[in-house]
């Protein structure tokens, strides 16, 4: 991992883009000399208050990170059990927030492994908001650190591969359950859920990471 994350203006965007622009990009996390990571596979875009599922709706605390510039992790607890990581985006004054759903292990396996319990080749291994930040260390802690410098990075893609993204209604949520603002890429065994559909937004080459590395 080559500890470089997206540079800052790239959350700078309405979060519908920047959910779709992060799939296949690698998220780093960094504890002492344990790296874990794991590409992107599936996110939910949420908007601000206009959108009752929103945090920047119902959850005055969030406030302060919803309003300022994006490319922060904004890291709340749901249910008082999950640890979920979302990318703060937009310009300061214009709240939105990508939820990274699930990946697709690369790099430091066993330690995921260890830190959830579960077998490192089982397909549950990141899949879900609360396993994947289990997997990877990521505590309310990391809440206000900067993704593109910290020991939370989210890191542009290696080699070039294609996939195809599908969109749907965003999932586990109550609120504002029409919007179709979850994001996958299609066919892959990690994503969290996999549902019918709205017509797929096409093909995609992106770079994707050159390999596994499957160790702690």
């Amino acid at each position: 991992m080559r500890g470089r994350g997206l540079p800052r203006r790239f959350y700078l965007r309405p979060a519908p883009v920047v959910a779709r622009a992060l799939l296949g990009c690698v998220l780093v996390s960094r504890h002492g000399r344990t790296i874990t990571a794991g590409r992107i596979v599936e996110t939910e875009a949420y908007l601000g208050p206009e959108d009752e599922a929103s945090h920047a709706a119902f959850r005055p605390g969030s406030h302060h990170l919803f309003y300022g510039d994006g490319g922060v992790a904004y890291v709340f607890s749901a249910y008082g059990m999950h640890a979920c990581l979302n990318a703060i985006t937009e310009r300061a004054g214009r709240p939105g927030c990508v939820l990274i759903r699930a990946l697709e292990p690369l790099a430091g396996l066993r330690a995921m492994a260890r830190r959830r319990g579960v077998p490192p080749t089982s397909p549950r291994l990141t899949s879900g908001p609360g396993n994947l930040t289990r997997a990877l260390g990521i505590g309310l802690d990391a809440n206000g650190a900067s993704l593109t410098q910290s020991g939370l990075t989210i890191e542009p893609p290696g080699r070039l591969r294609e996939f195809t993204i599908g969109r749907g209604r965003r999932i586990g949520i109550t609120r504002a359950r029409g919007l179709a603002l979850r994001f996958w890429i299609a066919g892959n065994p990690y994503v969290s859920r996999q549902v019918a559909a709205s017509p797929p937004l096409g093909r995609r080459s992106r770079a994707m990471s050159a390999g596994s590395q499957r160790s702690s």
